[in-house]
């Protein structure tokens, strides 16, 4: 049964999230090469950042292990105050008593792990080949925010080139209404043909409106990769036209070779399988006995005083004693474990099972990274010759329009093959545009692949 009353599924607003991240202090007069771009997000991008604190806290890690091989040495210090009062009734009369007692005691001792059979060097180790592994993976995060950076800038700079074909379709679209317009007011065209070419001009027109909106979403997909507010307006420079390599000069198993060794994910994989098999010494040493030394030294000071009415005897009625004590003394000892519930016995199976699942994953990440390495190089190879046919499309899609519009001024031409013409010359451009931003993209992504692309350059 459907309530009478519409939901309302709005939350209330939350002030400390109204605050938005301000636009970065950009130079609103320098346009911005790629280069650029990928310093600018390199040192912007949280991505980065994130990842430069990871390495930083496995660093701190190898610290915490190392510390294990350092004496531990602790002070402490108490102080003590206690006072009391008491009342005896008796034949003789009252009798009462006032005591105080204070102190202090003061203890310094020491605890050093002499040996433990390669425990603390396997966890020092681990923790080398764990701070190494984050190291690789903060190269790792700098080689995606500039393939990232790389690739938005080409889909924007195709985006831009798609909507300048788009400005020049509409003018085709124009000199084709004007044709027909001419020819209608000198009597050989028609009105059929005018409504064609009115039609023609309001679908170019459609289509630049759409590569301009294209244009825009890529603008701010590129500002997205770089990692700064979305607000900010860098002026984009052009990307300056160099000719494309017909082929690849290597082939796939050279690259791949110079991959495996090279891409971050496989030594960092290669790392953390190190670390894991660390963690089996450690956990092995911990079934072995441990040599220790522990030494320690205390001083103790107190006062009591001791007030009792009357006096008894021939003796004061007020009695203070001071005193002190120190003393210290040095062990060495041997631990042995000798029963933990099997404790010991799962952590050293857990251990083995991590290392085996790492090298499982090591094993999987080489085979992973040769299929990466084999598409994206298929991936340049298609794109180099589908840039190369692209252009020969242009040439003579360029060549078809030209020869289609003449015949239609003319009068031995039809405007429908002048309109199919612009539309097939548009098609081509467009074409030429993605392919040639698609070889950039995909060498942009073999080096990526093969672990090389390593700078802005």
């Amino acid at each position: 049964h459907a309530s009478a009353t519409p939901h309302d599924y709005t939350l209330p607003a939350t002030s400390a999230l109204a605050s938005v991240s301000p636009p970065a202090a950009l130079d609103p007069a320098h346009a911005y090469t790629l280069p650029e771009l990928i310093d600018l997000a390199e040192s912007t991008n949280p991505l980065t950042r994130i990842a430069w604190n990871d390495a930083r806290n496995a660093a701190l890690a190898v610290g915490i292990a190392k510390a294990a091989y350092l004496p531990q040495l602790s002070a402490t210090a108490m102080g003590a105050y206690q006072t009391g009062h008491g009342t005896t009734s008796t034949i003789l009369g009252d009798a009462s008593s006032d005591t105080t007692v204070h102190g202090t005691i003061s203890a310094l001792s020491l605890q050093w792990l002499l040996f433990d059979f390669g425990g603390r060097a396997a966890r020092v180790e681990a923790a080398e080949q764990a701070s190494i592994a984050s190291n690789v993976a903060f190269t790792a995060v700098h080689q995606q925010v500039i393939h990232d950076v790389t690739v938005a800038y080409y889909r924007y700079e195709a985006a831009r080139s798609r909507a300048l074909s788009a400005q020049q379709g509409l003018a085709n679209a124009d000199a084709i209404l004007a044709a027909s317009r001419a020819r209608l007011r000198h009597g050989v065209g028609t009105v059929v043909e005018l409504a064609q070419a009115t039609q023609n001009r309001a679908q170019a027109n459609l289509a630049l409106v759409q590569a301009r909106g294209a244009e825009s979403d890529s603008y701010l997909a590129l500002v997205s990769a770089l990692g700064i507010s979305p607000l900010s307006k860098p002026t984009i420079a052009a990307l300056p036209v160099r000719p494309l390599p017909a082929t690849l000069g290597s082939s796939v198993d050279a690259i791949v070779s110079d991959a495996i060794a090279r891409r971050p994910d496989l030594q960092g994989a290669y790392a953390l399988e190190k670390a894991n098999r660390a963690k089996i010494k450690a956990a092995e040493a911990a079934f072995m006995p441990k040599v220790f030394l522990s030494a320690s030294t205390s001083y103790a000071s107190g006062h009591t005083a001791l007030s009792a009415l009357p006096a008894i005897g021939d003796q004061a009625p007020t009695v203070n004693l001071n005193g002190s004590r120190y003393g210290g003394g040095v062990f060495l000892g041997v631990t042995i474990p000798l029963y933990d519930g099997g404790l010991r016995s799962a952590v050293l199976m857990q251990a083995r099972n991590d290392a085996q699942s790492a090298t499982e994953r090591l094993t999987r990440t080489k085979e992973e990274a040769v299929r990466q390495v084999v598409a994206a190089q298929n991936a340049v190879q298609t794109s180099l010759a589908s840039h190369d046919a692209a252009k020969a499309l242009v040439d003579a899609a360029q060549t078809s329009y030209d020869a289609a519009l003449t015949a239609y001024r003319s009068g031995v031409g039809s405007i429908t093959d002048a309109t199919l013409a612009q539309s097939q010359l548009l098609a081509a451009r467009n074409a030429e545009v993605d392919s040639y931003a698609g070889a950039l993209s995909a060498a942009a992504a073999l080096a990526l692949a093969t672990g090389a692309i390593g700078s802005a350059q």
